[in-house]
């Protein structure tokens, strides 16, 4: 497995959060080659179970999620540009003279319109999202012809090498944790499991994590492993609220997830000289971890993270070394154990 290529071919599928079809199949066919009975849910989710339910061993869950921010089609003035709302967390500073797709019945390039900063008043404040419109060349009337409210927009962001290890694109969150999982497969063939695997790559988690509760009540599982990306270190941000970037998986801790099942990551990591780093949480995580581990009677629930720059925006950066990290730390998991 190229773990690059992978990551590049997921990143390019466009799937904002309720409009994840094209992503979710691009990920289907790269599950299938672990898992061939893998498939997509009414709801969406990519799911798949490697194992056999009559052999008696717990199930463990590997959860990613698999939408990207965007925006929404909500109306088209009389001059023809569009109007929209958004779809998960948007940095509206990064907003004006962006290039974007509209996904309507064939894909429509647009910019998002902006005065220029000469003949503009406040030209340094942020736009309001209600008060961006998208250019896209054309009438209101033809555009109506292959456009309709409720179609998604992406932003246009080319997947491009950067320095050693490290790239950069579009929907990098949370690609890049189904890129990790799929590395874990890649390590785990043939290999000896102490669980039954299930994996779901998980819709609408920018909106609210529906996704992931639906395909974990269905898996039943009684561990589980939550992928994500977190904020790794940029100029201006103090060391102790960030990750590092290239050295290594985040190990989360907080009071949703299980600390002795941190605790035994930990371990593992220093056992096979795995990279990693701890990340300490208050409360809630702010990923698909809160939602599964509330799953049914709840579910031991660990999170680990791959830092990430320039999060919610066309230009995510992410280390390749740390997308294998955490996925040989959760090969090593599902080899050793949980104890």
């Amino acid at each position: 497995m190229e773990i690059k290529e992978t990551l590049k071919a997921l990143c390019e599928a466009d799937g904002v959060s309720g409009g994840e079809l094209n992503a979710s199949k691009a990920a289907l066919a790269l599950l299938a080659q672990y898992a061939p009975d893998a498939s997509i849910d009414h709801f969406g989710n990519v799911t798949a179970f490697i194992g056999d339910k009559s052999n008696g061993k717990p199930t463990l869950l590997l959860d990613a999620h698999i939408d990207e921010i965007g925006l929404i089609v909500t109306y088209i003035d009389d001059k023809g540009f569009i109007k929209v709302a958004n779809c998960g967390g948007i940095d509206r500073r990064l907003l004006l003279a962006q290039t974007v797709t509209i996904w309507g019945k064939k894909p429509v390039k647009g910019v998002i319109s902006t005065l220029p900063p000469h003949v503009a008043s406040d030209s340094d404040k942020a736009a309001k999202l209600e008060d961006i419109a998208i250019d896209t060349g054309f009438t209101k009337e033809q555009l109506e012809e292959i456009v309709s409210l409720g179609d998604k927009i992406t932003f246009d962001a080319e997947f491009s090498d950067l320095c050693g290890d490290k790239v950069t694109g579009k929907a990098i969150d949370d690609r890049s944790g189904v890129a990790s999982i799929l590395y874990a497969l890649e390590l785990l063939r043939g290999a000896e499991l102490k669980f039954n695997l299930a994996v779901q790559f998980a819709v609408q988690e920018e909106v609210g994590g529906r996704g992931a509760k639906i395909a974990a009540y269905n898996a039943e599982p009684d561990f589980a492993i939550a992928v994500d990306v977190s904020f790794a270190r940029t100029p201006g941000v103090e060391a102790w609220k960030a990750g590092k970037m290239g050295d290594g998986a985040m190990i989360g801790v907080a009071a949703a997830l299980d600390r002795d099942l941190s605790d035994r990551l930990i371990a593992l990591a220093k056992e096979r000289d795995i990279p990693f780093q701890r990340e300490v949480m208050g409360g809630d995580t702010g990923t698909d971890a809160d939602d599964i581990a509330a799953t049914r009677s709840g579910v031991r629930t660990m999170l680990i993270s791959i830092p990430q720059k320039y999060m919610h925006t066309p230009a995510e950066v992410v280390d390749l070394k740390d997308v294998k990290a955490v996925g040989a730390l959760i090969a090593a998991f599902a080899e050793e154990g949980a104890y």
